[in-house]
Parts: C-alpha cells; structure tokens; sequence
C-alpha cells in the first residue's frame, strides 16, 4: 500500500455558511473542516461506520488550533494530516490548511483516545488498525516535525 507523506485527503471550497460578517471563515469552521479531514484519514486505516457501529471508536481529547490568515469564501482550501506518533491507545497528528497558492493558513495539533464505547473507558487499538497506524507512522517518520508542535500558549514574560 502507498502511503502518502503527508496524507493529501481533501480540498474544500469555503462555504457561505462557514464565514462571518467579513466572509472570513470562521473559527469553527477551521476546526469542523479539519475535522471531516480527520474523519476521511480515519476510514484509510479502518475506522469507519463498521468499525464504530461495532463499539469502537477515536475520541479527540486535545487540540491545539492556531488561524495564522484568513480563508474567504469561495477560497479552494487543500489539507495534509500528518502522524506525529502512536501507541496502543493514542494517536498524535497534525493538521496543516493551506490557500491555492500554498500559504498556510492554520494548523491542528491534536492528541486522539482510542475507545471501547460500551466500556466507557480508553482501549488498545485491535491489531489490524495498529498494524496500519504503524505504517502511516513509519511513513511519515521521514517528515520534519513542524516547530510548533508541542508549543504551549501563554504571555511571554517581560
């Protein structure tokens, strides 16, 4: 199988219902987008309406979204995802947005829980998905790590 380094899975167009009184996208439109993103990336590896119809699914538990330029409406958008890491319950990835010109726009960093939902609780991966994950991983282990990975948010100080 070919795994692309990074995940190259969708181009959206900003939606009129995604923007605000400036037709800029709106700040949860960023996160919905990349969210739908993660979702198609998802289904690469298995997790799909099967896998969570059979009581498994990913739950974000952390996100770190940062808007570096506006998108307009009618602008093109394409996304990477890309795998920071994973174990046997966790993935770490990033999302990165960009214009059609190449400018970035935002980045995700998001921390996600693998989940028995009938058990309520955090669960390993079933093999066949963490077999794929360690392959997406190992691909994309070849990739800079982007410097804001990992960056915290606060005041500097004086």
């Amino acid at each position: 199988m070919h795994i692309s380094a990074p995940f190259r899975l969708r181009d959206v167009t900003v939606l009129p219902e995604w923007t605000d009184y400036n037709h800029h996208l709106t700040e949860s439109a960023y996160l919905l987008i990349m969210g739908e993103s993660s979702d198609a990336f998802f289904r690469s590896f298995g997790v799909d309406d099967a896998y969570r119809a059979g009581g498994h699914s990913l739950y974000t538990v952390e996100t770190h979204l940062r808007n570096l330029r506006e998108a307009r409406e009618g602008e093109r958008l394409n996304l990477t995802i890309q795998v920071l890491g994973s174990d046997d319950k966790r993935l770490h990835v990033v999302h990165e947005m960009y214009n059609a010109t190449g400018g970035l726009l935002a980045t995700a960093e998001q921390m996600i829980l693998h989940v028995d939902m009938r058990a309520g609780r955090a669960a390993p991966f079933p093999d066949h998905i963490a077999r794929g994950l360690r392959e997406i991983s190992a691909a994309h282990a070849v990739l800079p790590v982007p410097r804001y990975v990992g960056r915290s948010i606060r005041i500097p100080e004086a």
